[in-house]
């Protein structure tokens, strides 16, 4: 079976190339992560470039379906991988400048009730190499650089804890991507034995993780996970996160009409998550998902949520909607292709 190019790290690279100096393995690692074929290795002696072009694949994921938005620009991917599984990039553009939301995984197992990704389960992990390669082939497609990544598409990146990693690692590498950690964030609905090993790992980064309620009762009807994991010891490991990286950390909270969104429910949240001054919320009015129930809260009560929420002293920001007229959501595209190939 060939290899994907992108999937070496330095160390699985000097171990394929066997006996050749370590300043033609750096030599060709920074020609995979600059999206160079074996080929356009000028540099390169022949035999190496022949033993990459025989043995390794350099395909990046196709486009299958390129929405762009008129709204905003905002441009949504449905990417198909070499074993045809569907994933969806988005590539949003800000002043300070692009950022791209990637999938981990194709599909999900996480099983969020208001969420697209996760309605027909998991169908497999995402190599570290079909992640990188959503970045490179957005940026050969629109001609721009990506400078952040939020890994917050399709998958739980903990779930799929060893390729995320080499993601970044590959992403952060001077020789590589070379972006700056601090430009990377990681969404987790609370994976915390993971959040723990990550937070030990050296790498300052941003992390996200999905609360979506101020309690248990309401989270256990939402988030699955929520029947393993307390959200009390959710928001304790978020802080240890905080204290042992120093990096902020935000707290997701899709407003849902009827459900997580009253005065109590700000009040409760305020309450849980006091005293923690490492943190902000990020209010999301959730998106619509055809198979689901669930609506955005009312604009009126929305705005009541934030002020409840700021006169409790909490730091809040709501979400600025992005690609509305194109379903930029996670999981929507990928989703209505997949109801489009059963009709078929």
């Amino acid at each position: 079976m060939e290899l994907n190019i992108y999937d070496f790290t330095p160390e699985t690279l000097e171990g394929y190339l066997g006996n050749v100096p370590r300043f033609r393995t750096r030599q060709i690692y920074k020609w995979i992560f600059a999206g160079k074929t074996p080929d356009e290795m000028t540099n390169v002696p022949k035999d190496l470039r022949e033993k990459l072009k025989n043995e390794c694949y350099t395909k990046l994921p196709k486009i299958d379906i390129k929405l762009v938005s008129k709204l905003d620009g905002t441009v949504k991917y449905l990417f198909r991988m070499e074993d045809d599984a569907g994933i969806e990039s988005v590539v949003m553009p800000y002043h300070h400048g692009r950022t791209i939301c990637v999938s981990s995984q194709a599909g999900c197992r996480m099983g969020c009730a208001f969420c697209a990704s996760t309605i027909d389960g998991l169908d497999r992990n995402l190599s570290s190499g079909e992640i990188i390669g959503q970045i490179l082939a957005a940026e050969r497609d629109t001609g721009e650089r990506i400078s952040n990544v939020v890994i917050m598409g399709s998958g739980e990146p903990l779930d799929n804890y060893d390729n995320v990693l080499d993601f970044i690692r590959n992403a952060v590498n001077p020789d590589g991507l070379g972006l700056s950690a601090r430009h990377i964030t990681l969404s987790t609905c609370g994976l915390v034995d993971k959040m723990r090993q990550l937070a030990g790992e050296n790498l300052p980064i941003n992390l996200a993780v999905s609360l979506h309620a101020p309690n248990d009762e309401i989270r256990k009807k939402l988030m699955p996970i929520a029947k393993s994991v307390p959200i009390e010891k959710l928001v304790s490991e978020s802080r240890k996160y905080f204290d042992m990286t120093h990096r902020r950390v935000t707290f997701e909270y899709a407003l849902i009409r009827g459900v997580n969104d009253s005065v109590e429910n700000a009040k409760e949240l305020s309450a849980l998550l006091g005293g923690f001054s490492g943190f902000h919320v990020n209010l999301i009015p959730v998106n619509h998902v055809e198979e689901r129930a669930f609506q955005k809260s009312e604009k009126a009560t929305a705005e009541m949520f934030v002020k409840t929420l700021e006169k409790a002293g909490t730091q809040v920001t709501v979400r600025r909607k992005m690609g509305a007229d194109i379903d930029a959501a996670c999981g929507q595209l990928r989703r209505a292709a997949k109801r489009k190939d059963n009709c078929l």
